[in-house]
């Protein structure tokens, strides 16, 4: 047989074989880690989705109303109080504390885009856990099929039946084990991505109201609304001297 470094060709196939072997414990359990994490994250998006049951775009609407008022009236407990029953998540509200917080203040336009900005990335960082197992539980599913057919080849080699029945059986238990996973974590990660969009939206819509100088009581610089009176009539021109 030919040499590699001082090796043979025999010697190097045994250290893969031995070194797959040995993946064979670590990479069962980390399959069942994998699906347990799954399952917890599987329990959290239930207990997210019952919080979102009760979202309407009309209770939006008149929490933002409130806290305006209450902005307008200096009144940031009372704003803050306004906006806390349509937060859905901790971080929703924590953001929405911060939001009531500074609006109004001065630079704090650019305060509230980095709040929502941070609010998205950790949205992503959420969303990452499951996103990883949409390509770890497949991958382990094949390394847990694939290690043990080696030993189930040499066991049918040697007509040891029972070492066969063993070893397919760990194979394909594993290969349902990973799929499993990965069609949850890609379900979760679908779901969850348009919910926490959905979240970033009502945020940007409720910082946009609340820090609105005409909400604040400040003078804005676009012209007010033209009335329905005024839309009918039409533009009001000077009349010029006879």
């Amino acid at each position: 047989m030919p040499l590699i470094f001082g090796l043979s060709s025999n010697d190097i196939d045994q250290a893969i074989f031995h070194v797959a072997g040995a993946l064979e414990v670590p990479v069962l359990i980390l399959a069942l880690l994998a699906l347990a994490l799954v399952i917890f994250e599987l329990g959290s998006y239930a207990v997210e989705m019952t919080r979102r049951r009760q979202r309407r775009f009309d209770a939006l609407q008149r929490a933002a109303a409130r806290a305006g008022e209450a902005l307008a009236g200096h009144d940031r407990a009372g704003a803050a109080a306004a906006v806390s029953g349509v937060a859905r998540s901790p971080a929703m509200a924590g953001t929405l504390a911060f939001v009531v917080e500074h609006a109004g203040m001065p630079g704090s336009e650019h305060q509230l885009n980095k709040a929502l900005a941070d609010f998205d990335f950790d949205s992503q960082r959420r969303l990452a856990r499951t996103r990883m197992l949409v390509r770890a539980g497949p991958a382990l599913g094949l390394m847990g099929t694939l290690i043990p057919l080696s030993p189930a080849l040499t066991g049918l080699a040697a007509g040891n039946t029972a070492q066969l029945s063993h070893d397919l059986r760990v194979a394909f238990s594993v290969t349902v084990v990973g799929l499993l996973i990965g069609a949850v974590a890609f379900g979760l990660s679908l779901s969850r991505d348009r919910v926490y969009s959905q979240d970033l939206s009502d945020l940007q819509y409720l910082a946009a109201v609340i820090s609105d100088p005409r909400t604040l009581g400040g003078n804005s610089s676009s012209p007010s609304p033209r009335t329905p009176a005024a839309e009918k009539t039409g533009p009001v021109t000077p009349s010029t001297a006879s």
